[in-house]
């Protein structure tokens, strides 16, 4: 399925961060470390090293683009007119993000409001 994506907004939205993932990792982990100590530990350190991205990293919306920095350093940019198709995985519990550009497909875990995310993607980017 092929999208056309418009800027209906000249305004730039950046997304507050959201714990929920990396929170629920963390605290999964602890009674596996009782009973798995390597996989509660791989997963205690996945929720840190998420904690850490949802910390750092922001996500702007654009009239144009996504943009991603950590701090004030743009690190990356993705224009909506390269973008073909976008979703976010589960509505009552969303944790994942998927997006696909012309050259690239990108999974993205929801680190941010997820009801902020779908609002600027229905917005900038909307589906046919």
């Amino acid at each position: 399925m092929t999208t056309s994506f418009t800027s209906n907004s000249a305004s730039t939205v950046e997304l507050k961060p959201a714990y929920y993932i990396p929170v629920v990792l963390v605290i999964a982990a602890i009674p596996l470390l009782l009973v798995q100590p390597w996989l509660g530990g791989v997963i205690a350190l996945f929720g840190l090293f998420l904690m850490f991205q949802a910390v750092t990293l922001r996500l702007q919306f654009t009239a144009t683009d996504l943009d991603i920095y950590r701090g004030e350093k743009l690190i990356r940019r993705f224009p909506y007119q390269e973008w073909q198709n976008w979703r976010i995985f589960w509505k009552n519990a969303p944790i994942l993000f998927y997006f696909r550009e012309v050259k690239s497909i990108h999974f993205l875990p929801i680190l941010f409001d997820p009801n902020t995310l779908r609002s600027c993607l229905e917005q900038r980017c909307p589906q046919q």
